[in-house]
């Protein structure tokens, strides 16, 4: 019922005459079906909650590129953090902490827009401590993505649409709210990590086949500037393993075409190295009522991304642009960890509304709590 009260008219002059003026909502049960007691008052609130991340993902998903930029990112994430602030906590590192952490990559992507990028670094550490472990959601946070010198043109080329480019960003923070809300005990610290940037074009900014160097050291001869996520992305996994001690990461983009030519609207492609990792993150989605499908990660598509002059190339051929991106991604997790991605074009939008779904938050913070249970 909060879902289907959510309506879009803050960039509107005047409410709808239709608006919605629902002051209250019964839940009526004749005990078959919902828990009783404190169990149904938790599943209630469990229900509210996940209903406040997903309008967070929405609210920042609609927004248009002239509202929120990067600075509107980290303000919203502060404001996640004020609604809880005895367990989550917020850093928002500028361009110059970004330099002397060596964030070539995303940087690189950074550099075109007036706008300054922002990495945003939200932790949540239960009340009376975690459990020493740590894990990390990691979302992509391009808040517009005009293709940079391979501007998107031409039909299909949805430049139009690319304020959504940050629902994997609005995903997070939507799990952040959740989170937040819930206040899980006894589990790992939970880092949620956006670097949003804007791609854009510019006389000093990124061009088809300058080499950048990451955070973690690999070089990367960047052969499209329309393949930015994933150049922002792989500075923020450094950052989650590094920094932050994660051993279980999950990165949610909007980050193929590709993937939303396999897949459709509806539904996300999932992307995992090992099986348990991918199972999780199946249960999670399954638990949020959200559709994700496991891709292969095919290892010998890697040659597709193989530079002469770099440690690798950000894009491979024509086809299987959704398994080269993961395995471009992979270069970046360290032996060990447990990760996955999703790549989520498709389901951020109900394309026949043309608004915002609030896909991912109730997964992504679904497998954070079942990664308190172990």
């Amino acid at each position: 019922m909060m879902l289907a009260g959510y309506e879009t008219t803050r960039f509107k002059s005047k409410l709808s005459p239709t608006a919605s003026k629902l002051a209250e909502l019964a839940v009526v049960d004749s005990g078959s079906v919902l828990p009783s007691g404190a169990a149904c008052e938790a599943a209630l609130a469990k229900a509210r909650a996940i209903a406040q991340g997903n309008f967070v993902t929405r609210y920042l998903v609609e927004a248009p590129p002239n509202v929120c930029n990067p600075t509107h990112m980290a303000a919203a994430a502060a404001h996640i953090a004020k609604q809880a602030p005895e367990t989550m906590t917020l850093e928002v590192l500028e361009k110059e902490q970004c330099e002397a952490m060596n964030m070539g990559l995303f940087l690189g992507v950074a550099e075109c827009s007036d706008e300054p990028p922002k990495f945003i670094h939200l932790k949540y550490t239960p009340k009376g401590g975690s459990n020493g472990k740590s894990i990390a959601l990691v979302g992509k946070g391009l808040t517009f993505d005009s293709g940079g010198y391979n501007i998107k043109a031409g039909p299909g080329s949805l430049i139009e649409m690319m304020k959504f480019d940050m629902g994997g960003a609005g995903a997070t923070l939507g799990a952040a709210r959740i989170i937040s809300a819930l206040q899980p005990q006894g589990g790992p610290e939970v880092h949620f990590l956006v670097a949003s940037c804007e791609n854009m074009v510019a006389g000093h900014g990124l061009r088809p086949g300058d080499v950048l160097t990451s955070a973690s050291g690999k070089t990367v001869e960047v052969n499209n500037t329309d393949a930015e996520g994933r150049l922002t992305l792989a500075d923020a996994l450094w950052f989650a393993q590094e920094k932050c001690g994660a051993t279980a990461i999950v990165d949610s983009a909007t980050l193929t075409g590709a993937c939303l030519v396999a897949l459709g609207d509806e539904i996300a492609g999932l992307m995992s190295p090992t099986d348990a990792a991918a199972a999780d993150v199946v249960a999670a989605a399954k638990t949020a009522g959200e559709k994700m499908w496991r891709l292969p990660m095919e290892d010998s598509y890697f040659d597709q991304l193989k530079s002469s002059i770099a440690d690798m190339k950000n894009t491979g051929g024509r086809f299987g642009g959704s398994i080269t991106a993961s395995l471009f991604l992979k270069q970046f997790i360290q032996e060990g960890v447990q990760w996955s991605h999703v790549d989520m074009p498709g389901p951020v939008w109900d394309w026949k509304l043309n608004l915002p779904t609030g896909f991912g938050a109730a997964t992504l913070a679904e497998w954070v709590l079942v990664q308190g249970k172990k």
